[in-house]
């Protein structure tokens, strides 16, 4: 993910360019003002709006916001499977290695899939034929891509089996989908997008539906596998604890824009703006004595963004007696302690995308706008270098 710098006064024109490149690697994808509309019953809604970052080689970039944010439609767009003709690209461009993916022939698009991009869907189960063994599933990518044999197809997929972590791929290779667990399934998935080496993966929301130390496993798998094959990671998820483990850079999203991004490392220590304070707000936290002596006394909100204006009102960081919790709150407390605070939210709901507000899209919900909010939509604002924000508040 690129900020593009701005001009410096009396820089040589023709060395500049080539310190920058020096410096680091073009963007293997490089995501152009994409907009995507979905045509239906009560007019075009736009799922994805305006929406530009990129994603250089090795790296792991975490796209992260809630349920209908227009993250996976991000990625659909980019792999050009929007289901038709209710979903279209209407502007922008999607470039990988300097070539617009939007603007190739369908034939050489399904070329680009799976030799150059692979994708990782939610739910293996729905992805993964039910009535073929998953080694062939594998080997009919292998076959399909590069022109090997049945045999040399079916060796190589063992291979890629066992490389994933499954034990005795030979004989998990012959079982069908329902026999597998739900992480042997993801690791099939995987398999399967690594297939023919791909120089860039597109993961959505790949451990949403297995278990915690299983996510932990398939998220190690998946970036030491990147480490070791140079391809960069696309990582679809609502979970900010995976983004923290995982991607060296996140953007986040609501209603399908871009309203903050940054290195991962920034945006945790210092976020920006008030949908991703909130985010992070909301994430049940127990005291660690290890790093504040004595611990904090449980009920104490702890200043996440290190913001003043952000700090809880003094009556809400007041500890309350566990029977004191109102009822259908969702407190958090260190064991063994009588006292609780519940945890903050996000007033509101996300707004129906055909409906949203004129302004700052998060403005109807946002304890912190005022009236330039109401009225135009902000662009994105660097008040840290590499760290964009889309809120006036940073004009």
């Amino acid at each position: 993910m690129e900020q593009i710098p701005a001009h410096t006064p009396g820089t040589d024109a023709e060395t500049a360019p080539r310190a920058a490149s020096q410096a680091t690697p073009a963007p293997l994808l490089d995501v152009r003002g994409l907009t995507t509309v979905f045509h239906t019953a009560k007019g075009d809604v736009t799922a994805v709006d305006d929406v530009s970052f990129s994603l250089r080689p090795g790296r792991t970039l975490g796209l992260v916001g809630e349920s209908g944010c227009g993250k996976s439609v991000t990625a659909l767009s980019i792999m050009r499977l929007l289901p038709h003709p209710a979903g279209e690209t209407t502007r922008g461009e999607v470039l990988f290695n300097g070539k617009n993916l939007l603007a190739l022939p369908e034939k050489d698009m399904r070329t680009v899939r799976g030799n150059d991009i692979s994708m990782i869907f939610q739910e293996p189960m729905t992805s993964l034929n039910p009535v073929f063994r998953v080694g062939d599933q594998v080997a009919e990518v292998i076959r399909l891509h590069k022109r090997l044999g049945r045999k040399e197809a079916w060796k190589e997929a063992v291979d890629l089996l066992q490389q994933v972590g499954i034990p005795s791929p030979e004989q998990r290779a012959r079982e069908f989908p329902h026999q597998m667990s739900g992480g042997m399934r993801q690791r099939v998935m995987i398999a399967i997008a690594l297939a023919c080496t791909p120089r860039l993966i597109i993961a959505d929301e790949p451990t949403t539906a297995l278990d915690v130390t299983i996510q932990g496993q398939i998220l190690d798998l998946m970036n030491t596998l990147s480490r070791e094959t140079g391809s960069a990671l696309l990582l679809i998820t609502h979970d900010l604890g995976v983004v923290a483990e995982s991607a060296e850079d996140v953007i986040v999203m609501y209603a399908g824009r871009i309203v903050e991004q940054s290195p991962v490392a920034d945006l945790f220590a210092n976020p920006l703006h008030p949908y991703t304070q909130g985010l992070l707000r909301s994430i049940p936290a127990l005291p660690s004595p290890a790093r504040q002596p004595g611990g904090l006394p449980c009920g104490k909100h702890q200043n996440t963004t290190g913001h003043g204006t952000n700090q809880a009102p003094e009556d809400e960081a007041t500890p309350r007696p566990e029977h004191e919790a109102e009822h259908g709150s969702t407190l958090a407390c260190a064991p063994g302690s009588a006292r609780r605070t519940p945890l903050q939210t996000i007033p509101g709901t996300v707004p129906p995308l055909h409906a949203l507000p004129a302004g700052c899209k998060f403005s109807d919900r946002c304890d912190r706008a005022f009236a330039p909010c109401a009225t135009g939509e902000p662009p994105l604002f660097y008040p840290v270098p590499g760290h964009g924000v889309r809120c006036w508040l940073h004009a």
